[in-house]
């Protein structure tokens, strides 16, 4: 784009937050106005500032008027309960970053996008009703700007997986698997047992119960939307053929994910290490980082790559059953490839503009 990019953020938790403070270091766009629901600017300012994950931001924030500044970076701040009803086009947005998690944002945004011709919304988790599910390393160039406008970012889980499964079944051919997740703890868990409220459809108990237990203490077997996702954008790997199962574990961050892929072609260890090492070194954003040094979930924390290859666990059984282990930190490096998207998604937007006399 000959401007520079302006963004708007709907909903600012974790993700929010992540993408904001990932933002403030790489320094790609111009984030202009934020929505949430919660009602206390001076609130929403201290959590941006002091983050137990992340640490503290230097400098910090504060509240002006209705503007949140740090003394050379400001944006507006709203408290709506709904992403089609904040004036957005008072600041000449472009791109419409939705993180709320609410579904109903979802179908807000369609309405939104109906009175808005050359506005972008993308949505930070994995709904059927957008346009495009996009994965960087997976499905990229299959983006069409004139018709993608509601667009999905799919999940921190998918975001790893399915590069990882699209470079294997690339070379070597997926025929079945199965894959295991370890995610930490998110916001909506308990602290001590009770129901499992959801956060996507507020007022509604996940029919999961052991979710409702106590995250501090319990390892928690549950379902898993991370291969659905990833199946989403992988056009030659059918969902029926992988399947998969997910612990929530008693940690704050950093993802783990256990895969064992039955292959079409024989291989050996060092044929899929050596794939892997040659896409690193060729990709354009930090997708894949490969590992050998003997290191834990705690040293992965605020890594930007997508899916870290732990090659200390890589093996072959037989020439055609594949075992790998990945690691990503769920907040950061999802948020670390958001913002790729937006940068990626906005670079199309001076050939569509002439489209329209007007921007919205």
């Amino acid at each position: 784009m000959t401007h520079r990019i302006r963004v708007g953020i709907n909903g600012f938790g974790r993700i929010g937050r992540a993408i904001f403070r990932k933002n403030l270091v790489a320094n790609i766009f111009d984030i202009v106005a934020i929505n949430d629901i919660n009602p206390d600017p001076s609130n929403v300012v201290y959590q941006l500032n002091y983050d137990t994950t992340y640490g503290a931001l230097n400098p910090t924030f504060k509240v002006t008027g209705n503007q949140m500044t740090n003394g050379t970076y400001n944006f507006i701040y709203y408290k709506y309960d709904r992403i089609d009803k904040v004036p957005w086009r008072d600041h000449d947005i472009d791109l419409i970053l939705d993180a709320s998690g609410v579904h109903q944002n979802v179908l807000a945004a369609r309405r939104l996008l109906e009175t808005q011709p050359n506005l972008y919304v993308l949505v930070t988790h994995s709904p059927e009703e957008v346009d495009f599910t996009m994965i960087l390393g997976a499905n990229e160039a299959d983006f069409n700007p004139d018709k993608h406008r509601l667009i999905s970012s799919s999940i921190c889980d998918a975001t790893a997986l399915a590069p990882c499964m699209k470079l294997v079944d690339d070379v070597f051919g997926i025929y079945n698997g199965y894959i295991t997740t370890l995610h930490p703890w998110l916001n909506y868990q308990n602290l001590m047992d009770g129901p499992a409220s959801s956060w996507s459809h507020p007022g509604e108990i996940y029919h999961h119960y052991a979710l409702g237990r106590a995250m501090v203490g319990n390892i928690i077997p549950k379902p898993t939307s991370a291969v659905e996702a990833a199946c989403k954008v992988l056009k030659n790997v059918d969902i029926k053929n992988i399947g998969s199962f997910s612990y929530r574990t008693p940690l704050p961050i950093v993802c783990s994910a256990d895969i064992t892929l039955n292959l079409r072609n024989t291989i050996n260890k060092n044929d899929i290490i050596t794939q892997f090492k040659k896409a690193e070194q060729k990709q354009v954003w930090r997708i894949f980082l490969n590992n050998i040094d003997p290191l834990v979930s705690s040293d992965f924390k605020q890594s930007d790559y997508s899916a870290i290859l732990d090659h200390r666990w890589t093996d072959v059984i037989g020439g055609t059953m594949l075992k790998l282990v990945l690691w990503y930190d769920n907040e950061w490096g999802y948020a670390s490839r958001v913002v790729d998207q937006v940068a990626y998604i906005t670079s199309f937007a001076d050939q569509l503009k002439g489209k329209n006399e007007t921007r919205y």
